[in-house]
């Protein structure tokens, strides 16, 4: 039965995105009958969360290695585009393009980064991690170095991190379902988590895996849709192979406008909202001398080590059939990305196009204020609390300076302001839905699963049933997820700005144990909780020392509260070598990556072995330990 579902998968998602193709027509024609704008919002977003929820109904399970890792049994190329859903999250698709509209060239070490991380990924973890059989991360750490401490300090360490990443996420589903249901902030975050908890909580990776892909299909063509649109409306079907137009384009209308940054007290006099941006930046320019490079390029390693360390991600290796499927999974996930990344900066440019430009009849800056403010969706944003219009001096015209918008809302608003018609910001909003639902699906989840199988099943209770168990995994699950939104709703920093922390956290306390792990002999117990401790504590002693909101100190050497892995990462890996060497003894205690892959790629006798045991009695690797694994 197993076999043949997988096997119609191609036909079973081919149907699904057909029927949401007619979904989007259905929407086009009824907003020609009349339809109104709020109407069509609420029916999308409602339309693809109940196809979410009935996807995890029918994924619903009590076994736990489909709970945990999706049976193992995950195809490449959908546990590709599960995995890209899981990547794109709210940052990605709703803040990124914001970041660029707003801060131009630097914003795109996001981009870089965060693609630049599955690199490190393929090369340096998840084959290796893959052929350990475990279900969680924190499993991985457990296995390799023994002890419950190693495995305890890795679950606070994913905890943090995962926490961090996943108020960011519910944050994102907030602001989507507060415009498209008309509901206020503060409960849209509610909405979110409930949509978010109906998709996981009763069949886990299994559950979460298939409504990802789902999740991909509509997150992406609501992506694409947009860009190519106001591609065509421009003259440029393909507005990809364009940007460079487009941008010296923007280039001319920064020098015509002028391009001006608000001072403090300008902004508070103005009552401008916190968390507001104006287009102060040029689009194209390059920050000059030695300090400006070394904080984008700090940036990108942070979120580069950040990818690689991520245990949601990791995690989504853990379900493919083999080490070889792995690395496979891996490719797909990088071109499944590629086609959002590669359109981003093409998105951020086109939308500034349509405010700027007065060739075009969508432009609002130089015309007067007057005007704009009896503009629709400028007065639908503006009563959102996402858009703002000061008139610093007073003349009655719309300067760059004076448009103010949240980051997180020109994806959303795109469609609106280029004149789309209203399905498309249906649409886009649904993706926005989808992207920010995927990744909470899969945080929440894992944070849920390593609390349950690391702290409860491993540490707690190892005599634990797999019915308590799995009670325990969801009841968590509705902790979490209630506990993210509750923080989510108090929106302590910026979608982005969450996202760069939860990769800092991550990278901090455990990359080096991941990837040490793996690749050196010589790395132990004592040096891996080392690592982790000191790493993670010189991390987050930085973070407070630098924190927007905390003591704001001067950053050492441009490292500021986005950049502080780059602190707590280097801490890790001296504690975790050093205490290693002192401790280290030649008892061959441990698997490391060759005993687990012949050199031809091919699964080696211990790796054959490891995944007859976790077959066997139902777990994974980690519960007899790597030296029962010798001995089997």
């Amino acid at each position: 039965m197993k076999g043949k579902f997988i096997d119609n998968l191609p036909k079973i998602y081919g149907l699904y995105t057909g029927g949401f193709a007619a979904f989007i027509i259905l929407m086009a024609i009824a907003e020609q009958a009349g339809m109104t704008a709020k109407t069509i919002g609420i029916m999308f977003v409602a339309f693809t969360v109940f196809i979410y929820a009935l996807i995890g109904w029918l994924s619903r399970t009590v076994q736990v290695d489909a709970y945990y890792v999706a049976g193992r049994q995950v195809p490449t190329v959908f546990n590709g585009m599960a995995t890209a859903a899981d990547w794109m999250s709210g940052a990605s698709f709703v803040a990124m393009a914001g970041g660029i509209y707003f801060g131009g060239y630097t914003y795109m070490a996001f981009l870089v980064g965060w693609t630049g991380g599955y690199i490190l990924v393929s090369s340096l973890l998840a084959p290796y991690l893959r052929k350990f059989g475990c279900y969680t991360v924190p499993d991985f750490i457990g296995t390799r170095y023994g002890g419950n401490l190693a495995r305890f300090c890795a679950v606070v360490v994913l905890v943090l991190a995962s926490f961090t990443y996943v108020t960011a996420q519910i944050n994102a589903t907030g602001t989507i379902a507060s415009r498209a249901l008309g509901v206020p902030f503060e409960l849209g975050v509610w909405v979110g988590l409930i949509s978010i908890l109906m998709c996981s909580m009763l069949g886990g990776m299994r559950a979460v895996t298939w409504t990802q892909v789902a999740q991909y299909i509509v997150l992406i063509v609501a992506y694409l849709l947009p860009v190519f649109w106001m591609g065509a409306k421009l003259g440029n079907p393909f507005p990809h192979l364009m940007l460079g137009d487009e941008v010296a384009r923007l280039g001319e209308l920064e020098a015509q406008f002028g391009l001006v940054k608000n001072a403090a007290a300008d902004l508070k006099a103005a009552g401008v909202p916190g968390g507001l941006s104006s287009i102060s930046n040029s689009h194209a320019g390059v920050p000059a001398g030695g300090m400006a490079a070394w904080k984008f390029i700090s940036l990108v390693i942070c979120m580069m080590v950040g990818t690689a360390s991520l245990p949601h991600i990791l995690m989504r290796y853990f379900t493919t059939p083999s080490v070889k499927s792995a690395r496979k999974s891996v490719a797909w996930s990088l071109f499944f990305i590629f086609l959002l990344y590669s359109s981003a900066p093409m998105l951020a440019t086109l939308s500034k196009l349509q405010l700027m430009d007065p060739n075009l009849a969508t432009s609002i800056i130089g015309k007067s204020i007057a005007d704009v403010q009896a503009i629709q969706w400028v007065q639908d944003w503006t009563a959102a609390k996402q858009v703002f219009i000061a008139d610093f001096n007073g003349d009655g015209i719309l300067q760059l300076n004076e448009w103010f918008m949240r980051t997180g809302v020109v994806v959303l608003a795109t469609p609106e302001v280029a004149g789309l018609p209203y399905v498309i910001s249906g649409l886009v909003a649904a993706g926005g839905m989808a992207a920010a639902m995927s990744t909470a699906d899969g945080l929440v989840l894992a944070i849920a699963n390593a609390l349950s199988h690391d702290l409860y099943f491993k540490i707690i209770d190892p005599k634990a049933d797999v019915q308590k168990r799995l009670i325990v995994a969801r009841a968590l699950l509705i902790v979490i997820g209630a506990a993210g939104a509750f923080v989510a709703s108090m929106r302590l920093t910026s979608i982005l700005g969450a996202v760069a922390w939860a990769f800092d956290f991550a990278m901090s306390g455990l990359f080096f144990p991941l990837v040490l792990g793996v690749w050196w002999k010589k790395a132990t117990r004592q040096g891996a909780i080392a690592g982790m401790i000191g790493g993670l504590t010189a991390g987050t002693a930085y973070l407070i020392y630098v924190g927007p909101k905390f003591m704001a100190q001067t950053p050492w050497l441009g490292i500021d509260h986005l950049r502080f892995g780059i602190i707590g990462a280097p801490v890790c890996l001296i504690l975790m070598v050093i205490v290693s060497m002192m401790t280290y003894k030649n008892d061959a205690d441990f698997l490391l990556h060759d005993e687990f892959q012949e050199p031809d790629g091919r699964e080696s006798a211990a790796g054959r072995q490891a995944d007859c045991l976790e077959r066997a009695d139902g777990r994974c690797c980690g519960n007899g330990g790597t030296r029962q694994l010798l001995e089997h």
